[in-house]
């Protein structure tokens, strides 16, 4: 445990002092962070937070930015790799974390330089290089041509050829409302509000504008409302963005449906598996690797 110093520290000097002006102000303001990235800044402070005074003793009042040193960072990486047994990817995260809020920091107090400065010289952790599946060529058409033409089976249909062919995130998906969907000249295009808030606008195939098409007039016949979400549920009667779990829940209902007859198809299928599938085939078509970035 340490043992209190006799006259309070400054309050600029407190590790912590910082957190709020962090979150509140840098991230969610000046570099427009998405609630993504701040809410896993959080965490690894919190983590940090938990380590700082639980396992190493300090009280918040007495933790300095001078205390953060290059072998209590180093220390800290292991204490989640081998008592929380975080993975070395969330743990590399968590660190990340801490290196951003130093660099704010120091940004503006030249003194916690030094101490990012040794911060940034603590070594991640070796993530394991992991081979995700895609899906292949033939296994892609099966998965599309899986639904019945009913109103239900059309929509799943379109979700995961709208997917494919834009290459979009889930949460991209989420957010699409009537406002940011254009026709023109026979193709449909859409704006994308993008992590950080960075918006792009996409262009759909030929065959993906016909099934946005058949989509529209059945789910969207009459409706002109600029804020009415694309894809969307009704329950108890309120109308809101089809959810996460219900996306997810149409790509594993079609991929179970298919396996068993095709062994080919993925144990698990996914949203995010057609997004990477979209990129392998664009790179392997000749598509320089930044612009299918």
């Amino acid at each position: 445990m340490k043992k209190r110093t006799c006259s309070a520290p400054v309050p600029e000097t407190r590790f912590f002092s910082k957190t709020s002006e962090f979150f509140e102000v840098y991230l969610a303001r000046q570099v427009l962070a998405s609630i993504h990235t701040i809410r896993s800044y959080r965490a690894g402070l919190s983590v940090f937070f938990d380590y700082v005074t639980t396992v190493k003793g300090f009280s918040p009042r007495d933790f300095l930015f001078s205390e953060c040193k290059f072998n209590l960072v180093l220390d800290f990486l292991q204490y989640m790799k081998e008592t929380l047994h975080y993975a070395p990817g969330t743990a590399n995260s968590r660190l990340a974390a801490l290196r951003s809020y130093l660099e704010y920091v120091a940004d503006d107090n030249i003194e916690v330089m030094s101490v990012y400065l040794a911060v940034l010289k603590v070594p991640t952790l070796k993530v394991p290089k992991e081979i995700r599946p895609i899906v292949k060529p033939g296994t892609l058409r099966l998965l599309l041509d899986a639904p019945e033409n009913t109103k239900i089976g059309n929509r799943d249909r379109f979700v995961m050829t709208l997917l494919y062919d834009s290459g979009i995130r889930v949460g991209e998906l989420q957010s699409i409302t009537l406002g940011d969907i254009t026709a023109r000249s026979g193709n449909w295009m859409i704006l994308i509000n993008g992590k950080g808030r960075k918006q792009r606008t996409i262009v759909l195939s030929d065959k993906a504008s016909r099934h946005m098409d058949a989509y529209m007039n059945a789910w969207h016949s009459g409706n002109k409302d600029p804020s009415r979400p694309l894809l969307y549920t009704v329950i108890h009667n309120n109308l809101s963005p089809m959810s996460t779990r219900n996306i997810e829940r149409i790509f594993k209902k079609y991929g179970d449906m298919m396996r068993n007859e095709h062994i080919d198809i993925p144990k698990t299928v996914y949203p995010h598996m057609f997004r990477r599938t979209r990129a392998e085939n664009l790179y392997q078509q000749g598509v320089p690797i930044e612009q299918v970035s």
